[in-house]
């Protein structure tokens, strides 16, 4: 009985949420003008603001041409003022968190969350889970254990601000009434070795009535590969009553069918893009492709096309000024000062009404040794219509340009660690640089113009991007291997876990 009353209760939640969120789905473009007015007034007197003449600026041309387009380290300078303890820096006292990252140019970044943006973040979540159980009226995995594969929930202090990973941090914002029915354990979330915590998560779980599970892909297949291996059984035979995959960080489409084998039949999946600067996206309707952006969540978005990124006079523009189908770097103003910031991804639109997105890749992730600027989303796309036609498991994989072979032209050199391969690997190598070459005309020229051969794999050992995580101590968590590189850094430690 308690277990009828709990699921009719998030049912009738949930579809009440839903409807309340079709306002700011057909007011975006407006709310949006108005919410970064709103964020320059409540920051005009910080140190930030005075630098940056927020006292006059009175609509969104006025901030773009007072405020820059800035990256980590530009904001570095008022992020060491806040880390001292300095207040009214960035934003309007000091930050509530900092959410702690690996960076490759600065070291660790502190991203502040500010009090007003942290529920964003949490309420973000909960909007996500709403939208499925109103769209699936499924709300049965309230009944069951629900785990969330995050870093460890233990913060440290800097100046009284409380700091780690995010997700260590939302650990600490989980709902009462989740409370009793989530895992792990806080001993076990405490773990900091991934490879022990994962074991740990494993014993932990295996016996319980799982209906929910979380995290990002990578290691959802790690957790998914253990568990299997200790009880010779798909995932939901393990757990029947598995009713929903959460998932975010990084697109899901290259793991799907990975992840459809481990799990033995169909569970449904909620696609989410959350970051430490922001939540700002979540799969709303489940019978259509892209993530719902959400324009009433404290942050203020801007766009630039990818062509021009980088550039100094590069085009901002703003959601009523996108087009569909075109790839942006994805630029932030938010309630926990963050300003103009680029965050590194790129997005591109598929609809404006709402306004729905897809993350194509990352600005620091492409391959264009020969000016081809090759993305993820394409290589991602041309993947999967490669393993439709001759079909594979892949677990991961990674594309290096080859710049000086030892003989021929340069190329594209693939490394993929197959959990099944295909079976004909030259047959498929060709399809897969034939749907590249569909896919980039930069690409396609410089393969016709003899300037580049075609693409080249190299099959890997099992593990291997596991290995390599590993000694880059970057193994678990929300730590992800970049899929393209402009150099042969990683190339250069797969080349060594070759088959």
């Amino acid at each position: 009985m308690v277990n009828f009353i709990k699921k009719n209760i998030a049912l009738f939640w949930a579809k009440n949420h839903v409807k309340g969120t079709r306002s700011f789905k057909k007011n975006a473009v407006a709310d949006q003008e108005k919410l970064l007015l709103s964020l320059v007034a409540t920051a005009e007197k910080t140190l930030f603001g005075r630098h940056h003449q927020f006292e006059t600026i009175k609509n969104i041309s006025d901030f773009q041409s007072k405020v820059p387009v800035a990256d980590y380290e530009d904001l570095k300078p008022y992020i060491e003022k806040v880390k001292k303890g300095q207040r009214n820096i960035l934003w309007i006292e000091t930050p509530e968190y900092f959410a702690k990252t690996s960076g490759t140019t600065s070291g660790a970044k502190y991203i502040p969350i500010s009090k007003e943006g942290m529920p964003f973040q949490i309420a973000a979540a909960q909007s996500a889970i709403f939208h499925y159980i109103a769209q699936k009226n499924n709300a049965d995995f309230v009944n069951g254990k629900m785990i969330f594969l995050q870093g460890s929930p233990k913060l440290e202090e800097i100046f009284g601000i409380k700091t780690g990973r995010l997700s260590g941090i939302v650990a600490h914002h989980i709902p009462t009434y989740l409370q009793k029915n989530r895992l792990p354990s806080l001993e076990t979330n405490l773990i900091e070795d991934w490879e022990n915590k994962v074991d740990a998560i494993v014993k932990e779980t295996e016996k319980e009535n799982m209906t929910l599970i979380s995290g990002i892909p990578p290691w959802l297949i790690m957790y998914f590969e253990k568990l299997i291996e200790r009880n010779g059984k798909k995932i939901t035979e393990l757990f029947p009553n598995l009713h929903l995959i959460i998932t975010g960080g990084v697109n899901y489409e290259p793991y799907r069918e990975k992840m459809n084998e481990l799990l033995g039949k169909k569970v449904d999946t909620l696609q989410t893009f959350p970051a430490s600067e922001g939540f700002f996206a979540f799969q709303d309707d489940f019978e259509k492709e892209g993530l719902l952006l959400l324009t009433n969540h404290g942050i203020f978005y801007e766009f630039i096309p990818l062509e021009e990124y980088g550039k100094p006079e590069a085009k901002r523009l703003t959601l009523k000024e996108i087009e569909l189908h075109k790839d942006y770097a994805l630029i932030l103003t938010t309630n926990s000062g963050l300003w103009a910031y680029s965050i590194g991804d790129v997005i591109r639109f598929i609809s404006k009404d709402p306004y729905r997105i897809l993350v194509s890749g990352r600005t620091k992730h492409f391959t264009s040794a020969f000016g081809e600027h090759v993305i993820a989303f394409e290589v991602e796309e041309a993947l999967k219509a490669t393993v439709e036609k001759f079909p594979a498991h892949i677990t991961e994989f990674h594309l290096a340009p080859q710049v000086n072979p030892a003989q021929g032209l340069p190329y594209h050199e693939w490394f993929i660690e197959f959990e099944k391969e295909p079976e004909n690997l030259e047959s498929f190598r060709i399809m897969l640089d034939e749907e590249m070459r569909k896919r980039n005309s930069y690409y396609d020229d410089l393969v016709a113009g003899k300037i580049l051969q075609p693409l080249m794999i190299t099959n890997l050992k099992k593990n291997a991007f596991q290995d390599y995580a590993k000694s880059e101590g970057k193994l678990g968590g929300q730590n992800k291997i970049p899929r393209l590189a402009n150099d042969r850094k990683i190339g250069d430690f797969l080349e060594n876990l070759k088959k």
